[in-house]
């Protein structure tokens, strides 16, 4: 492990750790909503936004999977530094993290109708993050919504599989906007 791994955490974990936790949460609640983290400096490519929120959401209780872009040994390395998570396949993953031309392929578990919960929430890291393009409406939405999505059909499918279904983090940079499986995208 390199000595650079060791660094990019949290300054002061419990109080970064819960700022960012409140601003995931936002983006989740309220679709389409764009939020900005702060807090850790993970190695490159990953942007800042992915980083702080696997710092807030991963630990050794839930597996990540890293698509090719984003699994280097610097990555990986930090991670499991500072969270001690499990690098796994898609097929195991409770995270996916990587550009949606690698994760949109599927392969993630969907939980199923007894238990929603198990599964994946998949890290979508984007060139531009944008409350323009898709109109998105549901739960935490007043009326409608816009987000630069990667595409509108594969968020269609994903939301008629409900209860079952995966949530999406979007991030650019420092940016972080969320959409879960409860809203549909037009």
């Amino acid at each position: 492990m390199q000595t650079q791994s060791l660094d990019g955490g949290f300054h002061n974990a419990p109080i970064e750790a819960a700022y960012a936790f409140r601003a995931v949460m936002r983006a989740m609640a309220c679709p389409g909503t764009i939020v900005t983290l702060a807090g850790a400096e993970p190695p490159a490519p990953l942007s800042r936004a992915a980083g702080v929120v696997v710092l807030t959401l991963c630990d050794p209780e839930t597996p990540v999977y890293l698509a090719p872009s984003r699994n280097t040994a610097a990555i990986r390395d930090w991670i499991t530094f500072h969270t001690g998570a499990p690098l796994v396949a898609a097929d195991r993953a409770a995270f996916g993290l990587g550009l949606w031309s690698e994760l949109g392929q599927g392969g993630f578990p969907l939980g199923t109708a007894e238990y929603p919960d198990r599964s994946a929430t998949l890290i979508v890291e984007l060139p531009q993050l944008a409350a323009a393009g898709a109109t998105l409406q549901g739960p935490g939405i007043e009326t409608s919504a816009e987000l630069s999505l990667p595409e509108i059909a594969a968020f269609q499918a994903n939301a008629r599989l409900f209860p079952r279904g995966l949530d999406y983090l979007f991030t650019c940079g420092d940016r972080l906007a969320g959409l879960p499986r409860t809203t549909k995208v037009r």
